[in-house]
């Protein structure tokens, strides 16, 4: 079968590889139909190995080379004895994340996500999204229904990133929430903030092109860009007492963005960390104190929550299929999927590879 594997840094291949055998008991065998582009993909392409492993997983045994992708979706192709959950011909989702099911401090209380053996189909697993067919263990693949679409079946990933990051700040009907990064995942969290009942959102980026975007799915968002606004001085300005907002979401994975979020909520209001930093970064502490504020880490999701995102995304509550901005197939996901959404003027959000072409 045709896969897209990581070797290296700047080093990703099309090739031929032989399909996953089996499946065997506990497991499923998919055949991928749409796979997203995720930002972690392209860090591994950038500046990788980060996820993939350099030697075999504690858990999986997984190394490179890697096929990628863990946004993905497909159609049921066979399953191993004892699932019951799922049968061939049925369209899914994949919940990529794949650990330890008991025997696990954090397993045992439910708490799959934050796993120490954690693993991820497409990062450090042997099957990835970026492939015609996946081997997956019947956990991570749940049913959709039938009015919603395949690309939808790819969003629900990175739209339980948002969903969590929400429910982590505590948005709920009324809040004034600001997001910084006007990324995929930045607005997909906008989407599902409005989706909790958010009246007032805020989004903050450098990048004009991504702020018009923003606006352009929801219009009655405040755009700002930190170049020319002071974003905590315009979110005070435009909120409740003139205190500041709710909650603040970072979705970028910078200090800057960090301390713009420190500075815009209100006194006891909730800054949520989503994006993944590079390395350490400074905050100033004395306000995280004065302000009585709560900060707090949110890291990808809880396993279950993918049938409440699939009802919202299916409902129209969370229009995720928004986001998108590119189809295209296998063959040109290097040069126009992975070199396009690193073009500092590229144009591109979300861009899916379709591998029904």
């Amino acid at each position: 079968m045709q896969a897209l594997r990581f070797h290296a840094a700047k080093d990703l291949r099309i090739e031929d590889v032989p399909a996953p055998s089996g499946p065997a008991a506990g497991q499923v065998l998919v055949r991928n139909r749409f796979v997203g582009i995720c930002g972690t993909d392209l860090h591994e392409y950038a500046y990788g190995p980060i996820f993939v492993p350099k030697e075999p997983h504690p858990f999986t045994g997984a190394h490179g080379p890697q096929v990628l992708g863990h946004e993905f979706g497909g159609v049921i192709e066979a399953v191993g004895e004892g699932v019951t959950s799922v049968r061939a011909g049925d369209r899914v989702s994949v919940q990529p994340l794949i650990m330890p099911r008991a025997g696990d401090y954090f397993a045992d209380r439910g708490l799959f996500h934050l796993s120490t053996d954690l693993a991820l189909a497409g990062l450090s697993w042997h099957s990835g999204g970026m492939a015609e067919y996946a081997l997956l263990n019947a956990y991570n693949v749940e049913r959709i229904p039938d009015e919603m679409t395949d690309e939808e079946a790819a969003l629900v990933e990175p739209s339980a990133v948002a969903v969590y990051a929400c429910d982590r700040g505590g948005v709920t009907a009324g809040s004034s929430v600001l997001v910084t990064g006007a990324g995929p995942i930045g607005v997909l969290t906008l989407l599902a903030a409005r989706a909790a009942g958010a009246a007032q959102l805020f989004v903050s980026d450098i990048n004009d092109a991504r702020l018009e975007f923003a606006a352009s799915i929801l219009p009655e968002i405040t755009t700002i860009n930190p170049r020319r606004e002071n974003p905590g001085e315009l979110v005070r300005a435009r909120t409740e007492g003139m205190v500041g907002c709710d909650v603040a979401i970072e979705c970028v994975g910078n200090e800057h963005a960090l301390k713009v979020c420190v500075d815009a909520v209100r006194k006891q209001g909730v800054v949520v960390q989503t994006g993944l930093h590079p390395h350490e970064n400074p905050l100033d502490w004395f306000q995280v104190t004065f302000k009585d504020i709560d900060l707090r880490g949110s890291w990808a999701y809880p396993t279950h929550y993918w049938p409440r995102v699939i009802r919202l995304i299916a409902s129209g509550l969370l229009p995720a299929k928004r986001v998108v901005t590119g189809r295209i197939p296998l063959d040109q996901a290097v040069a126009d999927g992975f070199d396009a959404l690193l073009d500092p003027a590229g144009k591109h959000l979300k861009i899916l590879i379709d591998l029904t072409k």
